[in-house]
């Protein structure tokens, strides 16, 4: 006998498994599909974190721009020791017209142009130098004017502003009957802005009464002017002007005009004469300067004008981090391109762990303490950087995430 297989017919014991496979499917699984969800959409926001760098360490961090690299590469040039370079004397040129004075001189740093500056005015050693005691010159510069100069500094209490009173100035010039026993005061200097205070302006009502004490008793005033252009535009007053009253003062040119390279000093013929001299020296004459000069002169013909904008987006970022609880600012203080921002007592992330966490998140800030941190902004810096930078000082300090696990923003 033919034996028949018969074939099972679909029936209701398979629909019930396909509906239990259904069953467990969606209750055991979906919670970790949705999770696995939620978890790709925060990493794909954590990528788009670290790509993105968001650097407020300096203004000095700036790139050069397309417009600089092809001004470079087309620059004329010459032999700056040997003869002059035609692209560094346009710049010289430009930089004493700006600033009013006689001449100037390309140098590779804001240091060496300050050295070289107090040394022209200090050329006897033992020769003494007043200065704030928070000032660039005295804190970030290697005590240079002591170590190769043999100048002596005498510092002056630097007030929250930046400033020094008049009258301690005046009580600090050592009197020149007492030249057997003191070293003898030839110089006084000047910082605006002033970076430690928060990138504060010295008026130039300020630096006038300053000039005139210093011909009073027979000395030279020097400014070092790193950033004398954010003064000028937060004043609303010319360079020249604010440099008026002054014998000398050194310019940065890769701070917040973004130039990738170099600083000019300012001063009289006779005095920039004697400051080649020095820049030699001190291993500061350069071959085909112009290479870097042409960008430099791209930096005055187009960042100038942006520097108001640094300044207004580092109001934004101060008003920004005066709502996060946990930390301070002092806004009014906030004059051009620097915060300085405070965390409060008792907060529980101490500044160097603020910024590693920044950092893990593409923004870099400096600490200045445990406590206390800068931030500086720059032409390359955009509003939703600062805004990125402070939902993540946020999430940092206060942990806040919105509903869908990216960080919220503040506005302002």
């Amino acid at each position: 006998m033919q034996k028949v297989r018969l074939a099972a017919a679909p029936g209701p014991c398979l629909d019930t498994f396909s509906h239990l496979l259904s069953f467990y499917f969606f209750y055991f699984l979906s919670p970790f599909l949705a999770s696995a969800k939620q978890s790709w959409k925060r990493l794909q926001c954590y990528m788009k974190m670290v790509t993105r760098t968001v650097d407020l360490r300096s203004d000095t961090v700036t790139k050069p721009t397309e417009t600089m690299r092809a001004a470079m590469a087309i620059a004329e040039v010459d032999d700056d020791v040997l003869v002059y370079d035609p692209t560094a004397d346009r710049l010289e040129t430009e930089m004493a017209r700006i600033t009013g004075k006689e001449a100037a001189l390309f140098v590779p740093s804001g240091t060496m142009g300050n050295l070289i500056s107090v040394l022209v005015h200090c050329e006897v050693r033992g020769s003494e130098v007043i200065l704030g005691d928070n000032c660039h010159i005295h804190i970030y510069e290697n005590g240079g004017i002591s170590t190769l100069g043999g100048v002596h500094p005498r510092t002056v209490k630097n007030n929250e502003d930046g400033t020094m009173d008049i009258n301690l100035i005046e009580a600090a010039i050592r009197d020149p009957r007492g030249e057997l026993v003191y070293p003898t005061t030839r110089l006084i200097c000047l910082e605006n802005t002033h970076a430690n205070c928060g990138g504060r302006c010295l008026p130039a009502e300020y630096i006038d009464r300053v000039g005139e004490l210093a011909k009073k008793h027979g000395l030279k005033l020097h400014i070092d002017g790193a950033r004398i252009f954010n003064a000028s535009i937060a004043l609303g007053v010319p360079v020249h002007r604010l440099l008026q009253a002054a014998d000398s003062a050194s310019v940065c040119l890769s701070k917040g005009l973004g130039a990738p390279v170099g600083s000019v000093i300012v001063g009289s013929k006779s005095f920039i004469a004697k400051a080649r001299r020095l820049r030699k020296t001190l291993g500061g004459g350069m071959r085909q300067v112009g290479i870097i000069c042409a960008a430099a002169l791209v930096a005055l013909q187009e960042n100038i004008a942006k520097l108001e904008g640094d300044h207004k987006k580092a109001k934004i970022l101060a008003e920004g981090l005066n709502q996060i609880k946990g930390l301070k600012v002092n806004v009014t203080s906030v004059e051009t391109n620097i915060v300085y921002f405070e965390i409060v007592e008792g907060s529980n992330i101490t500044a160097e762990k603020l910024c590693k966490y920044l950092q893990e998140h593409g923004v870099l800030i400096m600490p200045e303490s445990s406590s206390r941190i800068r931030v500086v902004l720059h032409h390359q810096i955009s509003g939703t950087d600062v805004q990125y930078t402070l939902s993540c000082i946020q999430q940092a300090v206060t942990g806040v995430h919105d509903c869908n696990g990216d960080l919220k923003e503040i506005s302002v």
